[in-house]
């Protein structure tokens, strides 16, 4: 399992500082003093990226027509696909040009994409069949040949894209998940016709981690159009950035990573052409959102792309234009606890029992969340509801720590992200309940950068952080979190590594749900991780604005059918 760890830790980091900055609120940008100011930045960002539009790509729509505004507020880290880490606003952005194999939908299932189908007999083979309508926007079928030119050059050195952990497939390398520059064959890539394609995994793979990790985050690229650019200037190459031949349903024409991306639609797109000229994603403070929502100039939030913080909750609920909608429980504010600091188990227990986190919920996150006991949330297909929480319980706690001879002398060092406010507030009153029964606390606050050093040094005792497993493949989070010496928890068991691994080899749901309330209840007992609550969070969208929903998954899954009232 340790190794295993170390090949997923790239894309885990990365995954987790987008979880955590989004589910803080904000993006870095400069706030604003109120909101007729924020209604006016808003504007301004608005007017500044229609008049910074260069011409539409071919196939794109004429200027004006019927648009749609996305708030969010993470910054953008680029547009090419072999330049950019996988976090959220990054795949939303590709997403839009460059379809991926398969989506979640806003129910946790899979959907078609560029695939139809992606299917395994033995978790180590698996085939992607792509759509037989699939076609680019100059009329050339979407090929098995495409996906696998496309994986070959994600996996070439010279690109170094480490994010899509292209090492679990044979042929390439152990650690790098490198080919040899210029390949044209993989051993773990077989074409079997047009439209189908084989991957081979070097180890087993549960289905739903190949659909995510893969499915979801593999943009195709046209390979007659790329294979016309030497390799070294794929990272580079200014094709990226205003591309002309695209199989999603919109044409980039011009973005600022700081403060809009712009679209505009394709009118040849395979599934029909969008409704909506044109598409542009606003990224603003999360002060903005309310006074953006307000006054019309953004249309829609997203869940995880755009933080309103808390306390604008209720007067966004309050506004007569837009419709609200809570997201699914997936971010976790998640305690973890180095055990070689802390090697009592019935200590660490005794902090779990010791929190009212229903209090918590009620308080700081107005009902909006739940408490679980692990990893997994409702959200979850593989959740357990049989793994119930431990109840606010002092006196429980008081026994606890006695029984481990508890003598309140060692100060428990807990650090924490001073961006998310809410917790900031929070952690006061744990801090108070843990006093109450005979725990001290030192609570040091830092900047995310900060406790992401912190927590690689593991010279600490609890480390919280906002954490968003993923519902349908939590696998190479937990397996890490649980790694060992070297993880954020010091942690390991040889029950809880056998469950990890039985994750992986079955596809069945039912299966996969066991080994994981294995998982789940070894944290009750063990407590070298704790949630503190799980987070539902809010969104919205503009009363004018047709088949549109926020969702937490599928956001843009049929974005070509969104429309605005006349």
């Amino acid at each position: 399992m340790k190794k295993l760890s170390r090949r997923w830790l790239c894309l885990f980091l990365t995954f987790l500082m987008l979880a955590s900055v989004t589910a803080c609120g904000g993006n870095g940008n400069a706030g604003t003093v109120d909101n007729g100011a924020e209604t006016e930045n808003v504007a301004q960002d608005t007017q500044s990226a229609d008049q910074d539009e260069q011409s539409a790509a071919p196939g794109a729509a004429e200027a004006g027509g019927k648009i749609i505004n996305i708030g969010v507020t993470d910054s953008l880290g680029g547009v090419n696909p072999f330049a950019i880490d996988q976090t959220e606003i990054n795949k939303y952005a590709l997403d839009l040009m460059f379809l991926p194999l398969m989506e979640l939908d806003k129910d946790l299932n899979f959907q078609g994409m560029l695939a139809d189908s992606i299917t395994t007999e033995d978790n180590i083979h698996f085939t992607v069949h792509v759509d037989d309508k699939a076609a680019w926007s100059d009329g050339t079928p979407v090929t098995a040949y495409d996906v696998e030119y496309s994986v070959l050059r994600y996996a070439s050195p010279l690109v170094g894209n480490t994010t899509l952990l292209l090492y679990a497939f044979e042929g390439t390398d152990d650690e790098t998940g490198f080919v040899e520059e210029g390949a044209s064959s993989m051993k773990g890539l077989k074409v079997i016709d047009d439209k189908t394609i084989e991957f081979t995994a070097k180890n087993p793979m549960a289905l739903t981690t190949f659909q995510n990790s893969y499915g979801r985050y593999l943009h195709i690229l046209p390979k007659h159009v790329i294979e016309k650019f030497a390799e070294s200037e794929l990272t580079s190459n200014d094709w990226f950035n205003k591309p002309d031949v695209i199989s999603g349903p919109y044409f980039l024409t011009a973005y600022d990573p700081d403060h809009y991306i712009s679209y505009e639609a394709n009118r040849d797109y395979w599934k029909g052409a969008p409704k909506i000229d044109k598409l542009n994603i606003r990224i603003v403070d999360g002060s903005q959102l309310y006074a953006g929502l307000q006054s019309g100039e953004i249309d829609i939030t997203q869940h995880t792309m755009s933080v309103i913080p808390q306390e604008d909750y209720e007067s966004v609920e309050a506004l007569e234009n837009v419709n609200v909608v809570y997201g699914s429980p997936v971010t976790n504010q998640s305690a973890f606890i180095q055990t070689a600091n802390v090697p009592d188990a019935r200590v660490r227990q005794a902090m779990i029992y010791a929190i009212d986190r229903k209090q918590l919920v009620e308080q700081l996150l107005k009902g909006h969340g739940e408490v679980v006991d692990g990893f997994l949330s409702s959200a979850s297909p593989f959740y357990d509801d049989k793994v119930v929480p431990l109840e606010y319980n002092p006196e429980k706690a008081k026994e606890l720590l006695a029984e481990a001879g508890w003598d309140g002398s060692k100060t428990i060092r807990f650090y924490i992200n001073s961006g998310d406010s809410t917790f900031v507030n929070g952690v006061q009153v744990i801090a108070a309940q843990w006093e109450a029964v005979g725990i001290k606390t030192e609570i040091t606050t830092v900047d995310l950068a900060t406790l992401m050093t912190v927590a690689g040094t593991m010279d600490y005792d609890v480390m919280a952080v906002q954490y968003t497993y993923a519902p349908v493949d939590p696998y190479p989070d937990v397996a890490w979190l649980l790694g060992g010496e070297g993880s954020w928890t010091g942690y390991s068991d040889d029950e809880v590594a056998a469950a990890l691994e039985g994750t992986q080899n079955t596809s069945d749901i039912g299966q996969i749900k066991e080994f994981y309330s294995v998982v789940d209840k070894k944290m009750q007992e063990d407590a070298a991780m704790f949630s503190v609550y799980v987070i539902s969070p809010q969104g919205a969208v503009s009363k004018r604005v047709q088949g549109a929903e926020p969702s937490v998954y599928g956001f843009f899954n049929d974005v070509q059918n969104w429309d605005v009232a006349e």
